[in-house]
């Protein structure tokens, strides 16, 4: 019971302590008045009017302040969303044929250009349809030998032109063969030798291998690698209910990265959904992103989503610091010739140390962005 004692008696000697301090600054402020000729004047100005502050008391209470930026697009919100790639960006690569792993000669997440060579399959349907290549192709000069004597006879009457018909109909059969098996053949990448070269279709990096050297590949199974390219990426969103309404495509969507303030990746919103989730409570939506470094898909970001630079809508951007949260409302302390007035803010988006608002500030007026818990109690009567 001591000990609470004694740091309750420490706690009242803080909250007294802050409470002289400003009162000692305000009363500082009196006497440097009565000092510069208003001796009837300070202390009444200063207790009708809070706001009310001279160049001293400014700097003996800290403050310091910066002029409201302008922050383009005004933001709609700040939403919750995952990286993710654009659907033609992941390609799987299968084997038209059946057969045995030989040799892989990737690895997850190797770089690979279009073309390379990922794994040796053996596989021996293709012997089969080169055998029935090669036998297409012997046909094929018999058949043609056919159709042409059959209608020469046909154009003299010695046989009838149904004859000459089904020849040139068998020479048609004999190329068509020949056309699907060379597809066939050269899609798989057969070789001679019954294997089959299995490449990356398009540049990338693997994103999965699912075999080994002597496992099965083909006859239905999951593909053996997934190629991703990562040039373009995606972002899925989920939006909240109230926000949902405000969005339509074309709208600017903004992600700050750990560099700073400054290094900031723009997209644009393509399409929002007309559902809402029943469990999340939030509607679905996907925007494009340029690539950048420090973004893989999977990874969790929060996006700002702004309207459109033509709408007129501009938001306003000032330091973090200088918002303060009164009675769960946002508000920041802005300086009108020697007076500082409380005002009341909209919040929309944080990014980079700095907020976003989309309402109650305009560009150019000072705030205050140090101070703020000294200009709070003194103005907490507002």
């Amino acid at each position: 019971m001591h000990m609470v004692r004694m740091n309750m008696r420490n706690l009242d000697k803080r909250h007294i302590a802050a409470a002289t301090a400003v009162l000692a600054v305000v009363t500082a402020g009196y006497w440097v008045t009565r000092s510069d000729g208003g001796a009837t004047s300070g202390p009444q100005a200063t207790a009708a009017d809070p706001g009310h502050l001279s160049e001293v008391q400014i700097r003996q209470l800290g403050i310091r302040l910066e002029p409201a930026r302008e922050a383009g697009a005004a933001p709609v919100g700040t939403v919750p969303g995952v990286v993710s790639l654009p659907p033609e960006a992941r390609v799987a690569v299968t084997s038209p044929f059946a057969g045995t792993a030989l040799r892989i000669l990737v690895i997850q997440g190797e770089v690979v250009s279009a073309g390379q060579p990922l794994a040796v399959v053996r596989a021996a349907e293709t012997v089969q349809f080169g055998a029935e290549l090669s036998r297409a192709q012997a046909d094929l000069g018999v058949s043609r030998a056919a159709a042409d004597r059959l209608a020469l006879l046909a154009r003299e009457g010695v046989v009838a032109g149904a004859r000459a018909d089904e020849a040139r109909a068998m020479v048609n059969r004999n190329e068509a063969t020949i056309r699907e098996n060379r597809r066939l053949l050269a899609m798989a990448g057969a070789s001679g030798d019954g294997t089959v070269t299995l490449r990356a279709p398009i540049a990338g990096r693997v994103a999965t291998v699912a075999i080994d050297a002597g496992a099965a590949v083909g006859g239905g199974g999951a593909a053996p690698f997934v190629i991703e390219n990562d040039a373009a990426l995606m972002l899925d969103l989920q939006v909240p209910e109230r926000l949902a309404a405000q969005l339509r495509p074309g709208m600017t969507v903004e992600l700050a990265t750990a560099a700073g303030a400054s290094a900031t990746i723009t997209g644009r919103l393509l399409s929002v959904a007309t559902s809402l989730d029943p469990v999340t409570r939030s509607v679905a939506a996907k925007a494009s992103l340029s690539a950048a470094s420090g973004l893989v898909p999977g990874k969790g970001v929060m996006a700002i989503i702004s309207g459109n630079a033509g709408d007129g809508k501009l938001g306003v951007s000032v330091p973090s610091v200088a918002v303060t949260r009164v009675e769960g409302q946002d508000y920041v302390f802005v300086r009108n010739g020697s007076r500082f007035v409380r005002r009341r803010v909209v919040v929309a988006a944080e990014v980079g140390g700095r907020s976003v608002l989309s309402a109650g500030l305009k560009p150019g007026e000072p705030v205050a962005i140090s101070g703020v818990a000294e200009l709070k109690s003194l103005l907490a009567g507002q």
